[in-house]
């Protein structure tokens, strides 16, 4: 009895192993003119696969048609794509998560090479990068501000990825299931990928086509303000993850600015015994006690993110990779997903 139990039990952890629960998520907000279209594609590329719409207070009946196009339809009343988010990846349950925009923008098709990719390569995060877009798809405002803070995001964490902030990604369950969403809108696609750089997740980048909004459909990114968010999102996780550098940075200044406020006066008192600019002493006197204070607090906030870091990276491995055999989950129902081979 014991053997015909283990062998059943190998049975399905290999049709665990070779049917994986996919699950993909669409954030929805006033989406009407493409909704159906997006459900439809995908439905194509992964027939397998369940589709969930999360409706962020739409006023189009956006809900309605995606529910009549057969996708699985919640809502979310906090209004911001980070606050959709962070509902989609706590209520979802799948072993593979498929995030996309749902305005018929990118590339469905892309979708299965994408997760096969994942599978195959045992990793937590899939960016389908905008390398081939259409004429007037993506703004050179919006090109250009993606290029700036890529880079910045690239010279602070020491590596990147060519399109940060694309909304079209692929996350093994440890990715979701470890991730402490804490975004409100659309910076949200900064902290995904600063909380696969922290950790130093296995990730790649999938080049997908970007297509034109449909005709009469508006985009709900503005370029200045949701770039300001998110270049103060960038420096707030900074502070947050790189504590040393950050406080060390301005240690430094202030230091710099103490010894060209002080020096002459030094100077002064040497060659007279006067302190003939005492304001200027004193400025000078305060600006290195300020570096002195940063300079213990970058160290001491360095201790502290170097343990909450730990804390991150244990849960993050204390959940199983994508292409480990599960054995701590075996659903009752039968096996959906994308066949590996």
């Amino acid at each position: 009895m014991n053997m015909l139990h283990h062998q059943i039990f190998e049975i399905e952890e290999a049709a665990l192993a070779q049917h994986p629960r996919i699950a993909v998520l669409l954030p929805c907000y006033n989406e009407a003119l493409a909704i159906r279209a997006v459900i439809a594609r995908f439905q194509a590329a992964l027939p397998d696969a369940e589709i969930y719409v999360f409706d962020n207070n739409s006023s189009d009946g956006s809900g309605a048609i995606a529910r009549e196009a057969g996708a699985i339809v919640r809502r979310e009343t906090r209004q911001g794509k980070g606050f959709v988010v962070r509902r989609m990846f706590a209520d979802i349950d799948a072993d593979i998560y498929l995030m996309c925009d749902a305005d018929e923008t990118y590339e469905a098709e892309a979708a299965p090479a994408m997760v096969r990719k994942l599978l195959d390569e045992g990793l937590d995060m899939v960016v389908g990068s905008r390398a081939d877009a259409a004429c007037g798809a993506y703004r050179p405002a919006h090109k250009f501000g993606n290029w700036m803070l890529s880079s910045l995001v690239r010279s602070t964490f020491g590596r990147g990825f060519n399109d940060m902030l694309s909304g079209y990604r692929v996350f093994s369950r440890r990715f979701v299931k470890s991730f402490p969403v804490m975004a409100q809108g659309f910076e949200i696609e900064t902290e995904l990928t600063i909380h696969a750089l922290q950790l130093e997740m296995p990730t790649a980048e999938v080049p997908t086509k970007f297509a034109e909004r449909p005709a009469g459909s508006v985009s709900k990114l503005s370029t200045v303000s949701d770039g300001l968010r998110i270049l103060a999102t960038i420096s707030v996780l900074l502070r947050m993850e790189r504590p040393f550098q950050f406080f060390g940075l301005i240690a430094l200044a202030l230091a710099a600015a103490s010894l060209g406020l002080g020096l002459p006066v030094v100077a002064d008192f040497l060659e007279t015994g006067l302190v003939l600019r005492l304001p200027t002493a004193v400025l000078a006197a305060a600006a290195m006690i300020l570096a002195s204070l940063s300079l213990c607090c970058a160290l001491i906030l360095d201790t502290v993110t170097r343990g909450r870091k730990e804390a991150k990276r244990l849960r993050y491995l204390a959940l199983p990779g994508p292409i480990e055999r599960r054995r701590t989950h075996r659903p009752a129902a039968p096996h959906r997903g994308l066949p590996l081979r």
